[in-house]
């Protein structure tokens, strides 16, 4: 029997990509797993219950929660991988689009957090793990409002890691670079692009185009995630991939200046 019978767990975002792979990865290692998708799925992740939940609705989270806790009594592992992405030129896009992404990167981990923190407190235990990104420690251009929600997603884990910590519950997050998934596909388009950005945009794009076939799969990222959910001494944050434990190695020791030139030659920017 496994070490983890008997506990839940909820994945957030889990019809595709690293939301699908982190939820079959965790009923592998013997947890009873919920998965959510805005919509209700048909085909989710095998050994998976799915539910539809939008985390930008409060009372669809209680919902979901009440759910979970009806039919299993507890929940000791949340992990809040729902999320939009938003490529392109800072100035291109409304307040009201902005607003739209943090209301599911960053708000949508608040509502779902605290929604089951009182049940783990019960519980005396419970791990939380948030899907963050490398761009959360390096912001890399023409993605400064997602890098900005990911950068709020890591202060706000670490801050709160320390306040939970007194009730046996520990908040972890997870650091990926490139994920071959359909994720950039489906990010939010600007309101208002500007020609003046079409040039660096088209290079970021061939960007985009040469590492995604050579990114990691989501499987990688899963992986971290059973860790972080299963460590004895779990970290607060854990690079998931070889090219996000280079990007962190490098932005720690690699001087300043030479690691700005670097970002840039490999955005295609003029340097």
């Amino acid at each position: 029997m496994s070490a983890n019978s008997g506990k839940t767990a909820i994945v957030t975002g889990a019809s595709s990509g690293i939301g699908r792979a982190s939820a079959e990865a965790l009923a592998q290692a013997g947890f009873t797993v919920f998965g959510t998708s805005r919509r209700a799925a048909g085909n989710g992740p095998e050994g998976v219950t799915m539910l539809a939940c939008d985390v930008t609705d409060g009372d669809a989270v209680a919902a979901l929660v009440s759910t979970v806790l009806s039919r299993t009594g507890r929940i000791d592992v949340l992990v809040n991988n729902a999320g939009v992405g938003m490529l392109g030129g800072a100035e291109e896009f409304s307040i009201a689009q902005v607003q739209g992404l943090f209301d599911v990167n960053l708000f949508g981990v608040v509502r779902m957090t605290n929604a089951v923190l009182p049940s783990m407190r019960r519980h005396g235990e419970g791990r939380i793990i948030n899907i963050g990104s490398i761009l959360g420690l390096v912001p890399a251009p023409y993605s400064a409002h997602y890098s900005a929600a990911k950068h709020a997603i890591e202060g706000y884990s670490e801050s709160l890691d320390h306040e939970v910590r007194a009730f046996n519950i520990r908040v972890s997050v997870i650091e990926p670079a490139f994920v071959r998934t359909v994720f950039d596909q489906n990010g939010i388009e600007p309101d208002s692009p500007l020609q003046e950005y079409d040039r660096a945009r088209a290079g970021v794009d061939a960007l985009l185009r040469d590492v995604m076939p050579k990114a990691d799969r989501p499987e990688v990222v899963a992986d971290v995630i059973v860790k972080a959910a299963t460590d004895a001494r779990p970290r607060r944050r854990y690079t998931a991939g070889k090219a996000a434990r280079q990007v962190s190695m490098l932005r720690r020791f690699v001087p300043a200046e030479m690691f700005d030139k670097s970002l840039r030659k490999q955005f295609r920017l003029p340097v």
